[in-house]
């Protein structure tokens, strides 16, 4: 099975749209499916291709800046901004940006972020490819087999995670860090939005101001988790 990114650049000076088309053709595991001058030339070509899985966006651009082209591509693509703005890498994040990379760029930088991009695509890739909807936690002396689909949230305490089910009446304790699970469980259906709880999105009953009820369960957002939740609400709203 391939692992190679489809991935557009955007930017207005020819120098750095270059650079990042030199970038692109050396990296073995991207595909450069579009280099374009303007955000308005690339919502004109989604008109009538697919998206990318990857695009690498500048963020100063006459017309259109890649901010708000950003909040207008699916929500399934990895976005890389890359400007000579220092000052616009907390805006880049609110749109739930992948990375940011200040330029000049270097080829190791480059290397760096698009292999977050490749990391999350294979993340993402591996239950389906598995066909694995479970996992196993340790708990006493078992490994316990957990249905994705059952769990309703995780809370942290210390090296120890309380895994809350749907069909058991007690959370399963596990020697596990919060953070672990987290990088095991799939992105798109499983959310960290406080230090000691992870969530599984399906199961949100209501959101209250900076608080999440699940059931009977109140968990509040944390602050430095508000961005993506809200980037993940937005995503879900008509």
């Amino acid at each position: 099975m391939s692992t190679r990114i489809t991935c557009i650049i955007v930017d207005d000076e020819p120098a750095a749209l270059a650079q990042l088309v030199r970038y692109v053709e050396k990296t073995p595991f991207l595909e450069l499916v579009g280099a374009f001058n303007s955000p308005l030339e690339v919502l004109a070509h989604l008109q009538t291709h697919a998206a990318p899985q990857l695009i690498l966006l500048d963020i100063q651009m006459p017309e259109l800046n890649g901010l708000d082209l950003a909040k207008a591509l699916p929500p399934e693509v990895a976005i890389i901004f890359t400007t000579a703005f220092e000052q616009y890498a907390i805006s880049g994040y609110k749109v739930n940006a992948l990375d940011y990379l200040l330029k000049p760029i270097d080829y190791a930088e480059f290397l760096a972020a698009v292999g977050k991009a490749k990391g999350r695509q294979e993340k993402a890739a591996a239950p389906a490819a598995e066909g694995t909807d479970y996992l196993f936690l340790k708990s006493e002396y078992l490994q316990l087999k957990v249905n994705l689909p059952e769990i309703i949230y995780i809370e942290g305490l210390k090296d120890y995670a309380k895994v809350y089910l749907t069909t058991a009446p007690r959370p399963v304790l596990s020697l596990i860090s919060l953070k672990k699970l987290e990088e095991t469980l799939p992105v798109d259906r499983f959310m960290r939005i406080h230090r000691s709880f992870i969530i599984a999105l399906d199961k949100i009953d209501q959101i209250e101001r900076s608080q999440v009820i699940i059931q009977d369960r109140r968990i509040t957002v944390g602050e430095q988790y508000r961005e993506a939740f809200q980037a993940f609400l937005e995503r879900r709203s008509p």
